[in-house]
């Protein structure tokens, strides 16, 4: 396989070079307006501690910047909270959002697979507010933060965001030069370093470069490992100016062991050490990450702006992924397949089952926004109108891997549950081609979005966006892997769509927000770019929601309190009648509350928790068995709870505690995951010019399941055991 990393070599040398030459020929600022050294204090300074967990702001420009003006929960996970936890992943990062959980690769599907409150996040990722759908393992080593948005919020982001929408913020160059180099090991044998660098290029243009590189052990998972590298090159020019120019780009490669956890028997994972891995030895995920962005800000006035973005994601993945497919008993030279058993766990088998593809996933989108301020009489309007086209692309080519006779005869081989041998894939099992899908999708939308303030007390949003969606698909051999005859050899869709977001706000005083919202959302049964026979002549799915909350800043807006109640309801889910037919039968309802604070209770005391409450149910079946359940990775309660307080002016102690209660790893509820509590603590030692830092992980080694996989009866992967990080951050 030829790897991709020289590409990204020179795709940043390319991109680097032409910026930091005209970046060093900049012209400075314009005479008018302040001098740059007042604008240059305006930008650094921010009015906040940098190591606040606290965050009243956001980066979407479709959003109200105050999250006081938003009527709608939103959770921000910032730099300051990521860092005092020690977290590398984005899903490290995520744990921090109570409603969010996590799945597994799947099927054609791999990275970051998330779910939010109840229903599948899969493309509802996004890159500085653009859709980032590809399949890749996300790292933090170039954010500044994670967005949160609850609820459907097509009106903003067009098709999905049933749940909501996370949004990742990448660091931007800015006017005050600093350089942060960090190196970090752990119990398991994981060595990372990171590396930050942000230097002014002129007095309104400055450069910043973000690195990071891993090898080791990710977990204390057996055969885990990880050896990752990655930078992330931005360049801004016309800081403080009416007119900004920002060219960013991240480029990143993942060669990582891959996990699917442990089978099913008996309605629940096989009770086995916990570090028990059921592949091979040379599995591999190898990815290729491109994301280029180009925009342009342009204030026309005070009271107008224009802004134009770009941005190209590629990734590419080569996987050879071996997964217990299910649990079974061998006799007779035959093996029979078993969810429920009387034999002891030494008597049964794992049968494997391989998960090999080359995957190409790509997008190109361009956003033109104008944000206009006016008055018509006494009322104040902040009208953000819109236009995005875009064009998704994706390849996916499966290979198999099976041996052609013994008990397991078309699989990779059969294994024993208990202590199974570690060892590459047997050369016995023979690798053929499989199913090469492709497809592609336009899009083309118009948005409108107006904030109306009556008073200072009373406010309204409410926005349209009208998208046109054009994909298609196609199939190379149906799913028994036999030449010429596809059972779905392509298929094209069409689907036109108008979202709604409407929102009230009654604000009493500066530190008190009330709020009711109502949002659409839809999915196309090709949103994900792959098709089954019987769902593309479907119309797509549509979602609704309603909400009530309030948020409230407390000790000088120190602390933010936020509550909230909601609904979200997918009346015409798709549902399956037999095994070729479809129909938008289903429904499924999310009822739940959220609450959460955030911020300084002290000026040495910080928190940041929340806790959601799910009642998540299939009213109507969206299969056979599922009318009734409970969604799959949908538990009723999650909770977070981080906390860190400085006992002397060099010395700081934290931690924290993660709980999730009881959920399905299916939507049948025959397999379940017991609740769980994870607690992790901090201590750390500050200077000017160096920090360091001890994380320990899950301290009491709590045995429990991170993320759950639904194909084949429902896979879990169990979480890392007890695991100590010492980091040592150097600033110049």
């Amino acid at each position: 396989m030829t790897r991709r990393t020289p590409i990204a070599t020179a795709l940043l040398a390319l991109f680097a070079t032409p910026v930091v030459t005209l970046a060093q020929t900049a012209p400075p600022a314009p005479a008018t307006g302040q001098p740059p050294a007042t604008l240059r204090e305006v930008v650094i300074q921010g009015g906040r501690a940098t190591d606040d967990y606290g965050a009243v702001k956001n980066s979407v420009s479709k959003l109200p910047e105050d999250l006081r003006d938003v009527p709608q929960s939103v959770t921000v996970v910032n730099k300051a909270l990521i860092d005092a936890q020690g977290a590398t992943s984005l899903a490290d990062a995520l744990r921090n959002v109570p409603g969010i959980t996590i799945g597994g690769a799947e099927g054609g599907q791999i990275g970051n697979n998330i779910n939010l409150n109840g229903f599948s996040a899969r493309t509802d990722i996004y890159l500085d507010g653009f859709r980032d759908r590809g399949q890749y393992y996300r790292d933090v080593f170039a954010l500044d933060s994670v967005e949160v948005l609850m609820g459907p919020s097509s009106m903003l982001f067009g098709r999905g965001s049933t749940g909501g929408v996370i949004n990742q913020v990448t660091k931007k160059p800015s006017l005050k030069a600093a350089t942060t180099v960090t190196g970090s090991v752990t119990t398991n044998g994981m060595v990372r370093a990171t590396a930050d660098v942000n230097t002014p290029t002129g007095d309104t243009s400055a450069f910043r470069i973000s690195a990071m590189a891993q090898d080791g052990k990710p977990s204390t998972r057996d055969e885990m490992r990880a050896m990752d590298f990655g930078i992330a090159p931005s360049w801004k020019y016309g800081i403080g100016t009416s007119t900004e120019i920002t060219l960013s780009a991240l480029l990143q490669h993942n060669e990582d062991m891959p996990d699917y956890g442990l089978p099913a028997i008996n309605g629940h994972p096989v009770n086995v050490n916990r570090n028990t891995y059921y592949g091979n030895n040379n599995d591999y995920t190898r990815q290729d990450i491109v994301a280029l962005s180009a925009g342009v800000d342009h204030k026309f006035s005070p009271n107008l702006r224009l802004r134009n973005q770009t941005q190209f994601n590629y990734v590419e993945t080569d996987a050879r992924e071996t997964a217990p497919q299910s649990v079974g008993s061998i006799a007779n030279g035959v093996y029979t397949p078993l969810t429920t058993t009387n034999l002891p766990l030494s008597a049964l088998f794992v049968r494997q089952q391989s998960h090999d593809r080359n995957i190409r996933d790509y997008s190109i989108f361009n956003q033109t926004e104008l944000t206009a301020k006016f008055e018509t009489g006494f009322i104040k309007h902040t009208l953000l109108t819109g236009v995005e086209i875009g064009h998704d692309g994706y390849d996916n080519q499966a290979y198999a891997r099976g041996n052609p006779a013994g008990p397991c005869k078309g699989f990779v081989a059969c294994v024993p549950v208990i202590d199974p041998v570690y060892q590459d894939s047997p050369s016995s099992a023979i690798t053929t081609p499989g199913n090469l899908q492709g497809a592609s999708a336009n899009t083309i939308a118009v948005y409108a979005n107006d904030s109306i303030e009556f008073t200072k007390q009373w406010k309204l949003v409410a926005g349209l966006r009208y998208d046109r969606y054009i994909a298609s698909i196609s199939n190379s051999i149906n799913s028994q892997n036999t030449a010429g005859n596809t059972a779905l050899a392509n298929a094209q869709q069409t689907v036109n769509f108008t979202s709604v977001r409407l929102g009230g706000i009654w604000q009493p005083t500066e530190a008190q927000s009330y709020y009711v919202s109502y949002g659409t959302s839809f999915n196309p049964s090709l949103e994900q770019l792959t098709g089954t026979v019987g769902q593309t002549n479907l119309d797509p799915e549509k979602n609704k929601s309603y909400e009530a909350g309030g948020k409230w800043d407390l000790a000088g807006g120190d602390l933010s309190l936020t509550s909230a109640i909601f609904r979200i309801t997918k009346d015409n889910a798709r549902s399956q009648i037999d095994a070729t037919t479809y129909a938008l039968t289903g429904k499924i309802q999310v009822d739940g509350v959220r609450f959460g604070a955030t911020g300084r209770i002290t000026p040495k005391w910080q928190v940041f928790a929340g806790y959601t409450y799910l009642n998540a149910v299939i009213e109507n079946g969206i299969a056979s068995g599922t009318q009734g359940k409970i969604p799959g990775n949908t538990p009723k309660h999650t909770a977070t709870a981080w906390t860190s307080y400085n006992i002397l002016p060099s010395w700081e102690v934290g931690g924290g505690a993660f709980y999730m209660s009881q959920r399905y790893a299916n939507n049948t509820d025959t397999t379940q995951v017991g609740g769980f509590v994870r607690w992790d603590g901090m201590v750390a030692y500050h200077q000017p010019k160096y920090d360091v830092r001890l994380n320990l992980f899950n301290i009491f080694d709590k045995k429990y399941y991170d993320a759950l996989i639904q194909s084949d009866g429902g896979r879990s992967v169990p979480g890392t055991g007890r695991t100590a990080m010492l980091s040592f951050t150097y600033r110049m």
